[in-house]
């Protein structure tokens, strides 16, 4: 208190509110060699394109080559230099990158739904392959803080499916554990879900691209369900003709699918979460315990819990983060992408280009460019390398196509879509 109170009178005395220089050690390091640390922990990998660096293992690795950085900080310099630059390079977490050739139509589709749902609206999925583990000592509470311990070692019970359809309408859920999720499990649990819903109604799904959900049994068994006739096998003999049918409105039960590494388009996806936060971290000696726990849940969401998920976003900057998330894979990455990625990316940005142009300011279609032509001989060297012809074919039109769309742009120096 003695210090501000001195502090003031010095300050209204002289008029300024600058503080003194103080007395100290003077800093051991500059900015400038600070900036060089930062670079090479966060940069540099300990061998060729692989591993992370820990704060010990970069300090005795400066330690043993301090022509590095003509020094040989400690662990602790190291630690406390990283986080007064707010970086946290040892972190990380997973993203789901867009594939999706047609993602955004898909997207646009899904939230146009949403913000004007139907009166039977149902979002389904399966989280399949649960592990059924069993603890090796059951938990145990600390006598002083009473914290939960949890034995480390488990023991394998199989696995168990759940199946599940989210009402948008109030929240609740119509789900079954099954021992596996294939065609004739799903079909089951689908014709049970439809019997439960009003005869002469209109009934709207939100599904993924699993092939169960594309089938032609599933064709079969809503044209069953809707009262009509399901069309011969050999009219809906490829992917596409069943995906149209089964989304075509002029039937009882409407199918709308989720953009391929969509997923989180999908309510049911947010229930699951929840699901497995308050039954599925807990030991179960079999799979009818796990059943049982599960089915007690499902009881208590229906009952007390339900709610219906409020679903506010737009869609509104993903088409910019898009572009720019490709055109550092690019960057960083071209001698790495898998060609089926590569090709469907590059698809997605043709599309973008020309339906979604206006929606990516200009200065990053302009990046995005640059990045392509700088990488080009690498992209296409990892072309020439794919063994598949048809991929190859694929690929090369695929990027033949984007880099002619975006050459011609710059070149006039006009918007495609004003």
């Amino acid at each position: 208190m003695s210090t501000v109170i001195r502090s003031v009178k010095r300050m209204t005395r002289t008029e300024n509110l600058i503080e003194l220089p103080r007395s100290g050690r003077p800093a051991t390091y500059s900015a400038a060699f600070n900036l060089k640390l930062t670079g090479f922990y966060c940069q540099t990998h300990p061998f060729e394109n692989s591993g992370q660096w820990t704060l010990r293992w970069a300090a005795a690795h400066l330690k043993a080559n301090p022509e590095i950085l003509d020094a040989s900080p400690g662990k602790s310099t190291i630690h406390r230099i990283l986080k007064k630059n707010s970086l946290k390079p040892h972190q990380s977490r997973y993203f789901l990158h867009i594939t999706d050739p047609d993602f955004f139509p898909k997207m646009d589709h899904l939230i146009k739904l949403y913000s004007n749902p139907p009166k039977n609206l149902f979002f389904f999925d399966e989280c399949p392959g649960i592990q059924i583990l069993k603890r090796l000592v059951p938990n145990i509470r600390t006598d002083k803080t009473r914290k939960r311990l949890e034995e480390f070692e488990y023991i394998r019970n199989g696995t168990m499916n759940v199946l599940a359809f989210f009402n948008n309408a109030n929240g609740k859920v119509y789900a079954e554990c099954q021992p596996d999720h294939k065609t004739d499990t799903f079909l089951k649990i689908f014709k049970t879900h439809v019997s439960s819903c009003p005869d002469k109604e209109k009934i709207h799904y939100v599904m993924d691209n699993l092939s169960t959900h594309r089938g032609y049994p599933l064709c079969k068994t809503i044209a069953e369900l809707s009262g009509i006739a399901c069309p011969p096998e050999s009219q809906l003999n490829n992917l596409q003709k069943r995906v149209e049918w089964l989304k075509s409105n002029n039937k009882k039960i409407i199918i709308h699918f989720t953009p391929y590494h969509g997923s989180w388009l999908n309510l049911v996806e947010f229930w699951f979460g929840i699901m497995n936060k308050k039954v599925l971290n807990d030991s179960y000696g079999s799979a009818q315990e796990l059943k049982v726990s599960f089915e007690a849940f499902l009881e208590e969401w229906n009952t007390l819990l339900a709610h219906p998920f409020n679903w506010t976003y737009n869609g509104k900057g993903l088409h910019k983060k898009a572009v720019n998330r490709f055109a550092a894979i690019l960057k960083y990455s071209a001698d790495k992408l898998e060609i089926s990625s590569l090709t469907k990316q590059l698809k997605l940005m043709l599309n973008l280009f020309y339906n979604d142009f206006n929606k990516v300011p200009q200065d990053n279609w302009e990046y995005l460019f640059n990045v392509v032509q700088a990488q080009e001989k690498i992209v296409r060297n990892n072309i020439m390398n794919e063994n598949g012809p048809q991929k190859k074919d694929r690929a090369e039109l695929a990027l033949n196509s984007l880099l002619s769309a975006l050459k011609n742009y710059t070149e006039q120096d006009i918007g495609i879509a004003a």
